[in-house]
């Protein structure tokens, strides 16, 4: 296979202010294509290199939704729970209505949250940054844990009625607060016990470990006009250091393109890697690149880079080739992350 012109493209992004990149290849299992370009730091010009650690931001979800999965497996919970049957905090909740004349009315919630619309980004819950979670952030500079982040989220007013809209937002903390509750551990001890470890990925963390920070990349905000790098915006910060409590289930995951392909390969292949650990079943998969939008939400999900895309359970799947101008397989799926990183899986 003749990959020259990905290596061209890959070596022209400098140009358009993207200082480092890694790209693999992988069919049926084996790597076919690999090629890494530019600096991980524009100060340091240090190279990126084949262990170079990257925050995979927004890539967390689909580990956070494959775990809540493999408990789906066990009989834990149903996907048509209410979420109150394991977090009764999320019972009565209140929604907002926006009336004819704009004016906004808080009503109590007519649908409860289950446990799908976690999933499917349709819990009502937002990215949005309440004054308690402005305030709790900049109190504990973003350093606090998953479960006063869902009890702030639960005193707050939904943006709509659950199951009704798409609407990207902390749904999948919510999901990751839910692993730790059914499971008793918190959610950096059920990834490593039960993806990590299994798959071989040492390199997939919530705290980077000192003796591997030197490997991790600057993230940077890039002005087009200015053609100069900023620290990017985080409206919660997350940090990776070990000091830092927060371990963020809709992106708080530091991996390497070598780990996060295993993980990639596994789900790509039914559920199992190549020595045989499975963790997690083809069928369930298959229910996880189901779209599982209806017409209403599939209008919600207007992002132009997902046209022919619709929403499973945590992830963009294939709907419409001819929506999407792509000629990737139907049900081809997977998820990006805010810093560039991006996965794509097709079975």
């Amino acid at each position: 296979m003749d990959f020259s012109r990905v290596t061209k493209f890959l070596e022209s992004l400098s140009n358009i202010g993207i200082p480092g990149a890694d790209l693999a290849v992988y069919l049926k299992g084996k790597e076919v294509y690999r090629h890494q370009t530019g600096v991980t730091n524009v100060e340091t010009k240090a190279p990126v290199k084949p262990d170079t650690l990257y925050p995979i931001y927004s890539m967390t979800k689909i580990i956070t939704c494959v775990s809540a999965m493999q408990l789906f497996e066990q009989g834990v919970f149903s996907l048509s729970d209410p979420l109150y049957d394991y977090l009764p905090e999320f019972n009565e909740m209140t929604v907002q209505h926006i009336k004819d004349n704009d004016r906004v009315t808080i009503e109590a919630a007519k649908n409860p949250i289950r446990i799908v619309d976690l999933f499917t980004m349709s819990s009502g819950i937002t990215y949005n940054m309440t004054p308690e979670l402005v305030k709790m952030g900049e109190d504990k500079k973003g350093n606090f844990t998953l479960k006063e982040l869902a009890t702030a989220l639960s005193k707050d007013t939904l943006f709509f009625e659950p199951g009704t809209h798409f609407n990207y937002g902390f749904s999948h903390d919510i999901l990751g607060y839910m692993i730790e509750v059914v499971t008793g551990k918190t959610l950096g001890e059920y990834f490593n016990e039960n993806i990590f470890i299994p798959l071989g990925m040492s390199d997939t963390f919530f705290k980077v470990p000192k003796e591997k920070e030197h490997r991790l990349i600057t993230c940077y905000q890039y002005d087009e006009t200015t053609k100069t790098y900023k620290e990017p915006f985080l409206p919660l910060p997350i940090r990776f250091d070990e000091d830092f409590k927060f371990e963020c289930a809709g992106g708080g995951l530091v991996s390497t393109i070598d780990d996060y392909a295993i993980f990639a390969n596994a789900l790509c292949a039914g559920g199992t890697t190549a020595c045989g650990h499975k963790i997690i079943s083809k069928n369930t998969i298959e229910l996880m690149r189901t779209n599982h939008l209806d017409d209403i939400r599939m209008k919600d999900y207007n992002w132009p880079h997902h046209s022919g895309y619709g929403y499973g359970l945590g992830v963009r799947t294939m709907v419409d080739k001819a929506a999407g101008g792509s000629n990737s397989n139907l049900g081809e799926f997977g998820w990006s992350g805010m810093a560039g990183t991006y996965v794509l899986i097709d079975p």
